[in-house]
């Protein structure tokens, strides 16, 4: 057979057909989606384990580590999930200063008597600070404390009302009160979330009835504590009764906040008991 009776271009019989350039498929557009899958994958464990920690540390400052260690309730136990002797110290002298230099310079020499009770405990908060940093301890609570005094002065000084020096504490026992509430009634209570976090339960306590329960009703008692503070100081703000305002301050801190403590350390500990320990058995129960 002559060239011109078989094309060249004509293919043999059963020779593959030359490949031609390759389609586009899209191969970039598709791999952009897989990427961002990837890196949300990525931030997704990232961001719930900072949240878990977040949660286990704030319910370790509330005071709930000792629970969570399998620690029985003692006085040495509550002392240190309060911040110890120096952390008691801490919160009850600012105010107790500023209500005993208020209650004698008020009759005594009335034209210096606001100055005085608020540069006192500014004062106070500074040598906290020094003292902390003098032995090496961590000043984040003296800095917090030292701002709260500093930040109600200005607003007393600024407006010549000595009560005003309590407005910071009615703001953050309203938001306070407010969150712990409506976490509560929408069903993930504050209280939860940090304790579950503190004894690696995570939020696994909302598929237990029992523990939901227990949590939420813990939550809802916290919001009480702050808004019974509210109840109390508000009307002896608006009556401008400083003195009383004072005291009431410092009789519902630490005194209100101990033994609501108390009762939470111990509930948390009923429901989420030490590793290791033995189940409660009934009196009189025999053994084989």
């Amino acid at each position: 057979m002559t060239d011109a009776q078989h094309p060249p271009d004509e293919p043999e019989a059963g020779s593959a057909p030359e490949a031609g350039p390759a389609p586009e498929t899209g191969s970039a557009p598709e791999a952009e989606p897989a990427r961002d899958a990837a890196a949300s994958a990525a931030i997704g464990p990232a961001v719930s384990e900072t949240f878990a920690e977040s949660m286990a540390a704030a319910a370790r400052r509330a005071g709930f580590a000792p629970a969570a260690d399998g620690e029985s309730v003692s006085g040495h136990a509550l002392l240190s999930a309060m911040g110890g002797i120096r952390g008691l110290v801490e919160a009850v002298l600012p105010g107790l200063v500023f209500l005993v230099v208020y209650t004698f310079t008020r009759r005594t020499i009335p034209e210096q008597s606001l100055v005085l009770s608020l540069v006192a405990p500014v004062i106070i908060g500074v040598v906290f600070l020094i003292l902390r940093r003098a032995v090496r301890q961590t000043v984040t609570p003296a800095i917090g404390g030292l701002f709260g005094a500093g930040f109600s002065a200005v607003l007393a000084l600024f407006s010549g009302n000595a009560a005003d020096a309590f407005l910071p504490g009615f703001w953050t026992n309203g938001v306070y009160g407010a969150v712990l509430l409506i976490s509560a009634l929408v069903g993930w209570p504050i209280l939860g979330l940090a304790v579950g976090f503190l004894m690696n339960d995570g939020i696994a306590w909302r598929d237990d009835p029992s523990k939901r329960r227990v949590l939420s009703v813990l939550t809802v008692c916290w919001a009480a504590l702050f808004a019974l503070r509210l109840l109390v100081q508000l009307p002896l703000y608006f009556a401008d009764n400083v003195e009383w305002l004072g005291a009431a301050k410092l009789i519902m801190g630490i005194p209100l906040y101990a033994p609501l403590l108390v009762v939470s350390w111990l509930v948390v500990r009923s429901i989420y008991p030490a590793p290791g320990s033995a189940p409660t058995t009934s009196a009189g129960a025999s053994e084989d």
